[in-house]
């Protein structure tokens, strides 16, 4: 009789030639058990997913409620369905007044292509830019502004009008110019390995934007909701986006996603045509119960924001003095710990595993690995973490 990790292999669609294949009981908190019962402290939060940690009472409570009440009535926008309007009006009250409209959608990747389709309609035009080693998504529009050239290759032709410029580097502003209709940032680059903004550079890329009539695209899809040590990052910079990304822990740990603008960007997709972008799932009910549930615990517990700082300050101060680390890049708890050496890294990936952590490298940068846990992690599971490391970057 074949085994489940067999099975697995067999039918469930691979990304990868060797993927972990782990077999998951529960997870509760910022811990993960396999079905012997041994824990992995979850260092990655299912890619910035799980903001709250695992199994957060509140969140199930709400999604138990919504359930007994209805789950998908009819293709998103034809109905007022209570929790994507308590939702979005929650979120709309957490923004500037410039970002008040908020289309809900499936995922991260469906949020960037909704908001390239939103910037062409509006503008008129159709030219796109975005940055090198930028990562905004695996469909053909997002992975058509991907900044790595090796992911992109084998899927051509992609998005035409696409063009690439170097993150943090104002002098290539200028080829933003009357025919482009968005440019895309990230305001803390992920996969390239967690690199954040400068504050100059932001301000001047908006002020650009503004001479040219150029819609602003922020994509806050991985450092949204409080991982940066504030609500949205952009926040941080006081650089407010035109259309603003949000997916990954927007829905609590349930599957949602969004863009969001101004009423008058946003109605433009509502006519010539009709239906400008539609989606059957997207702002599913029992996802956006799942959303609230999640948002107002944020809103509520203002400390559990504003603690994420000095828990950064924590990794940073206990890890970045080993030999073997040669940076520590971070905002908030977004981080990436550089080996300097991708056969390093995977040599600490594979022990730490065994020793229960799960950590991952970066999609373009294969010598550091990730620290992104739920921001609810306490300093005593922050220094016991951070010892395991210790002890096993001093092994290798």
């Amino acid at each position: 009789m074949a085994t489940q990790r067999e099975l697995f292999l067999r039918h469930i669609g691979q990304t990868s030639p060797a993927p972990l294949a782990l077999e998951m009981e529960k997870a509760e908190g910022i811990y993960m058990f396999d079905k012997s019962g041994k824990s992995y402290f979850d260092l990655i939060s299912g890619v910035s997913v799980s903001n709250l940690g695992h199994s957060r009472p509140e969140i199930i409570e709400a999604i138990h409620q919504q359930v007994k009440k209805y789950m998908h009535l009819m293709v998103y926008g034809e109905l007022v369905q209570e929790p994507q309007l308590h939702f979005a009006v929650l979120l709309a009250n957490q923004l500037p007044a410039s970002l008040q409209s908020v289309y809900l959608v499936n995922s991260g990747a469906e949020a960037i292509e909704g908001a390239l389709k939103l910037a062409k309609r509006f503008t008129g035009r159709s030219q796109i830019i975005s940055c090198e080693n930028a990562y905004h998504g695996s469909t053909h529009g997002a992975m058509s502004i991907m900044g790595a050239e090796t992911f992109k290759n084998a899927f051509r032709p992609l998005l035409p009008d696409t063009h690439l410029i170097r993150f943090n580097e104002p002098e290539d502003l200028s080829l933003i110019t009357e025919k482009t209709a968005c440019i895309v940032v990230e305001p803390v680059q992920g996969e390239s390995g967690i690199y954040p903004a400068q504050q100059s550079y932001l301000q001047a890329l908006s002020a650009r934007c503004k001479k040219t009539g150029t819609l602003l695209i922020f994509d806050e899809i991985q450092s949204g909701f409080g991982r940066t040590g504030a609500l949205f990052a952009f926040q941080n910079y006081g650089v407010v986006p035109d259309i603003l990304c949000l997916a990954k822990a927007m829905g609590g740990g349930m599957p949602l996603g969004g863009f969001i603008s101004s009423e008058t960007i946003m109605s433009s997709l509502t006519h010539d045509p009709v239906l400008g972008h539609i989606t059957t799932f997207g702002g599913h009910p029992v996802s956006s119960a799942a959303a609230l549930a999640h948002l107002k615990i944020l809103v509520d517990d203002p400390s559990i924001i504003q603690t994420v700082e000095s828990k950064a300050a924590l990794f940073y101060q206990l890890l970045h003095s080993h030999p073997k680390i040669k940076e520590i890049r971070y905002s908030g708890l977004l981080m990436a710990v550089d080996l300097g050496s991708s056969a390093l890294l995977h040599q600490f990936l594979n022990e730490a595993l065994l020793q229960g952590i799960l950590s991952d490298f970066f999609l373009f940068n294969d010598q550091s690995f990730r620290i992104t846990p739920p921001l609810t992690i306490s300093e005593t599971e922050i220094k016991k973490v951070c010892n395991l490391i210790i002890n096993i970057l001093n092994a290798l």
